[in-house]
């Protein structure tokens, strides 16, 4: 059986994770991808709440979590309609937070499928 020459200058499994807000810039571009975290007094501070407190998804599911125990607990009567709107616009998206958070998690990264 006669084997073709094969050349690689990578390894077969190639995957690393990059996380953009990690970066120190206050907007930067990598590559075509234009990256513009906001205009801020305090960078310094804003990067060690992220550091020590957590991501600003992970923030904002917090205040949900909060937000959707007040609505449980809060009477609402009395309200007009487009502030009833406004509550069941954010109990809504406040459910379709809680399925995705459900979803079960894969351990492994994606991995490219190599060619054979």
């Amino acid at each position: 059986m006669q084997r073709s020459f094969q050349l690689s200058l990578a390894p077969g499994k190639l995957w690393q994770s990059i996380n953009p807000w990690t970066f120190y810039q206050q907007g930067a571009q990598f590559g075509c991808i234009n990256i513009d975290l906001g205009r801020t007094p305090r960078p310094d501070v804003e990067q060690e709440v992220l550091d020590e407190v957590g991501s600003y998804g992970r923030q904002l599911g917090r205040i949900g979590d909060a937000l959707e125990v007040l609505l449980r607990h809060v009477p609402l009567e009395g309200l007009s309609a487009p502030e009833q709107d406004a509550i069941t616009i954010l109990r809504g998206q406040l459910a379709e937070v809680r399925q995705i958070k459900n979803r079960p998690q894969s351990l492994e990264p994606p991995v490219a499928e190599q060619p054979a």
